[in-house]
């Protein structure tokens, strides 16, 4: 890189770069990073574009398009992931928030309107970022985030202060062998439900960066809904809910037989907002 230059210099510089290497978006990449850089959003990017950049800011940016042409994540190179209209820190110890992920959370918050200060488990909690979500939109809940991961809930803790999610509790806690010691009005989980055997399909953004723990069950991706079928009745009150993501293909319509199969009568799949069948709701 010449020794000076502006944001507009940067973005059509990367767009060929990036383009010369195969990325399916180039602009949209260097917008994430220089926002990242500048501590901006996108439109400021583009008010910002005759201002030139420092050396230690171009230090920077060349190391990070360095590592995203190693095929890491923009969210684990810039440190941060918006979900719900909030910046979460993330690193490279728990899953990526995906946009999917909101939509358990507009269900909960659906389900949860009219009880008093609902208690909440969000099981699988990795960054905090549905488990603080829920705890900032439903002011007078109580939510516990349970996760078996000490270097995920370093960062869940870090995203509640962060936020100043003071109703919010992070637990280590292993539930396929531990039980809570409360009953909850909702469970929520996007718990990991990729097949072991299926782990070589993902994207290599995926696969080789992602923390395997929290993607695949070391089995045939279902053993959390297993778990969460034949506790169920145990860890919430009678009327409470299940919110939980499930994967693509015929894995939806495999975990609603596996409640159906344990006497769960209202159970429900419902859509993304990809029109695809995302979230299972269960009333017990």
């Amino acid at each position: 890189m010449p020794s000076t230059w502006r944001v507009i210099d940067l973005i059509h510089w990367a767009e060929t770069y990036l383009k010369e290497k195969e990325f399916d978006n180039p602009r949209a990449e260097i917008e994430w990073l220089l926002c990242a850089l500048l501590d901006c959003n996108r439109l400021n990017v583009y008010l910002r574009f005759e201002e030139p950049l420092s050396q230690s800011q171009l230090t920077i940016l060349r190391n990070w398009v360095k590592r995203r042409l190693q095929n890491e994540p923009l969210q684990y190179i810039t440190g941060s992931c918006d979900f719900y209209g909030r910046q979460f820190l993330i690193n490279s110890k728990v899953l990526i928030p995906r946009p999917e992920t909101e939509r358990l959370v507009d269900i909960a918050i659906e389900k949860m309107n009219g009880i008093n200060s609902p208690s909440i488990l969000d099981v699988g909690t990795g960054s905090g970022c549905i488990a603080t979500t829920l705890g900032l939109e439903i002011l007078d809940s109580k939510v516990m985030g349970v996760d078996i991961s000490l270097d995920a809930l370093e960062v869940a803790n870090e995203n509640k202060a962060k936020l100043c999610s003071e109703n919010v509790l992070f637990i280590e806690m292993d539930i396929l062998n531990t039980l809570p010691e409360k009953l909850f009005d909702l469970l929520i989980s996007n718990p990991p439900y990729i097949p072991k055997n299926e782990m070589e399909n993902l994207m290599k953004d995926v696969k080789d960066f992602e923390p395997v723990i929290a993607l695949e069950d070391k089995n045939n991706g279902f053993t959390f809904y297993k778990r969460f079928a034949e506790i169920g009745r145990t860890l919430v009150k009678p009327g409470a809910w299940f919110v939980l993501e499930v994967g693509m293909g015929d894995h939806p319509m495999m975990v609603k037989s596996i409640f159906s199969n344990s006497g769960y009568l209202n159970v429900e799949l419902i859509k993304d907002y990809n029109g695809d069948n995302r979230v299972l709701v269960v009333q017990v």
